[in-house]
């Protein structure tokens, strides 16, 4: 059976002004180091002794002592008390300075070309920030899984998420290995996949993604076939690279297959313009000072890279 809990208010009320007036063995002196009236010290433990049920402290007119039951409840509430000033003295920093675990979900192929040189300047500009790269293809829900932010194309994202753009737009592109295409024609048009073996997304939902491409402005969608499903593009890449069939891929993961030539592009003229690669995170009023420092690193990068 589900059980009903409440939260008692005022549990810490007063322990403060108690463990000053152990400390000093003194009201007025308490007072002084809270900056207090000594009366008002005085109205603090006497509703603390009331909630307890048991008086702290002995006092006479000369002297303040702590009773058995101040004793205990000292040597109890004393390192309780100060591992919370502690606790509380960390998450002050923490939301002041940029330190701390930063947490981000990342798609597996935005790691080697987009986030390695950045992750690299980024720790050595911020020595007290530790990341931490979950690499995944789900959509994830940042706040549920304790993610600080996430790494996702622009098409994926969703309206309220905040976003920065890692990377400029790019194309999407069919590439195929020479040795895929010893045995057959490349494609001229659109409708010569259909003698193709074509690689294929299962996103993350499920669904199979189609191929997408744009003619003359119109954007246009084909459901292709082929012997192999992959949940993640490096390893429609690593397939394609191997030559067992068309992969349909972010121009930058192809760029140095192309470059190398162990890679052909077909179908140019088609290729669909993507919005790019975008840094994004729940939109919120204060942003840690962790996730402050990587957006503005991630922001300074994105002009370095314009002005060259």
């Amino acid at each position: 059976m589900k059980q009903n809990f409440t939260v008692r208010q005022g549990a810490l009320d007063g322990v403060e002004a108690f463990l000053s007036v152990a400390r000093h063995r003194s009201f007025r002196r308490a007072a002084a180091e809270l900056g207090v009236t000594p009366s008002a010290i005085s109205q603090a433990v006497r509703v603390l002794e009331t909630r307890i049920g048991a008086a702290l402290f002995m006092r006479t007119t000369r002297s303040v002592g702590l009773t058995e039951a101040g004793e205990r409840f000292l040597s109890r509430a004393k390192p309780a008390f100060e591992e919370l000033v502690a606790a509380s003295d960390v998450a002050r920093g923490l939301g002041q300075r940029p330190a701390g675990l930063l947490r981000l979900s990342v798609p597996r192929a935005a790691v080697p070309i987009l986030l390695e040189p950045l992750i690299a300047s980024f720790c050595a500009a911020y020595p007290e920030i530790e990341v931490e790269i979950a690499a995944s293809e789900e959509l994830i829900d940042l706040a549920a899984e304790g993610f600080d932010a996430g790494v996702r194309m622009g098409q994926f994202l969703d309206a309220d998420m905040v976003a920065v753009p890692l990377s400029p737009p790019f194309p999407f592109v069919v590439v195929g290995s020479p040795a895929y295409f010893k045995s057959r024609k490349r494609p001229r048009i659109l409708d010569d996949l259909r003698q193709h073996a074509c690689l294929r997304w299962r996103r993350s939902n499920g669904a199979l993604a189609p191929w997408t491409f744009n003619d003359n402005g119109r954007a246009i969608e084909i459901a292709v076939a082929g012997p192999l499903i992959a949940n993640d593009f490096p390893t429609m890449l690593g397939a394609a690279l191997e030559g067992v069939g068309l992969a349909q891929l972010p121009q930058p993961m192809v760029a140095e297959g192309l470059r190398t030539k162990t890679l052909v592009q077909v179908l140019e003229r088609y290729a669909p313009v993507m919005p790019g690669v975008f840094l994004y995170y729940p939109s919120r009023r204060q942003i840690m000072p962790k996730l402050r420092a990587f957006i503005d690193h991630v922001k300074e990068r994105e002009r370095q890279r314009r002005k060259s």
